[in-house]
């Protein structure tokens, strides 16, 4: 129990950072002394779930940000899951934005599942500048991720604007590659309109260089189907 309080402790104290709240500021959010909120973020006491709940509220995240899940223990089971997803807890994605002319990095964890309908509880963390601080990032989405025969398909909502919506179709997740393509569907506010971008996923950190750029950038080939179907495919 002793390794699952140091690890609940360490979100505690990453997400308390990232948001730039002082132990004194939770102690008065959660009614609890400054000494007790330490010795939760260094795992030398356990917390009660009711604890738990107050504190995933007044940092603003989903009690699923703060729970600790075994490597393997959400969907290494599942043997029936896509061959790209199994055994993953968390996987990565990048999409090139002409806006800003620069290759957007994202982290997704699956926190929780399977629902009785399948499906896993998954968090996306979009834009940071570097991997140790991921969830400080521009935007978080919360949602959910269900596997089809032949489509993967992701529902999330941005958590500091729900009523923004996106969704995510990932092709052939069957099959067992390091990397897969999908397409990423939903609102820009820079400036405000629907979007749809090409997304590479990949089980593992890519090095963001520049042959990966241009991989993510809208081809020529992506051109001619587009005008081909009159929509954007991504294969």
């Amino acid at each position: 129990m002793t390794f699952i309080n140091d690890e609940i402790g360490k979100k505690i104290r990453k997400l308390r950072k990232n948001k730039n709240i002082t132990l004194e500021e939770l102690s008065s959010l959660i009614h609890k002394s400054k000494s007790t909120i330490s010795k939760y973020e260094k795992g030398e006491i356990s917390i009660d779930i009711e604890t738990l709940y107050d504190i995933s509220s007044a940092l603003d995240v989903s009690i699923t940000e703060l729970i600790y899940y075994p490597a393997g223990s959400i969907i290494s089971s599942r043997k029936d899951l896509p061959n790209f997803f199994r055994d993953l807890q968390h996987f990565y994605s990048y999409y090139f934005d002409g806006r800003a002319n620069k290759l957007i990095r994202c982290v997704f964890d699956i926190v929780s599942g399977p629902r009785n309908d399948g499906s896993y509880a998954i968090m996306m963390y979009m834009n940071f500048r570097d991997y140790d601080n991921y969830q400080k990032c521009e935007n978080t989405y919360f949602g959910y991720i269900e596997h089809f025969d032949a489509v993967t398909n992701i529902q999330l909502s941005n958590r500091d604007m729900p009523m923004e919506k996106a969704s995510i179709k990932i092709m052939a997740s069957s099959l067992n590659h390091e990397t897969k393509w999908g397409l990423f569907c939903g609102f820009s506010s820079r400036p405000m309109m629907p979007v749809a971008v090409k997304m590479l996923f990949s089980k593992e950190r890519l090095e963001e260089s520049k042959g990966l750029t241009t991989q993510l950038k809208v081809s020529k080939e992506d051109i001619r189907l587009l005008k081909l179907y009159n929509m954007l495919p991504v294969t």
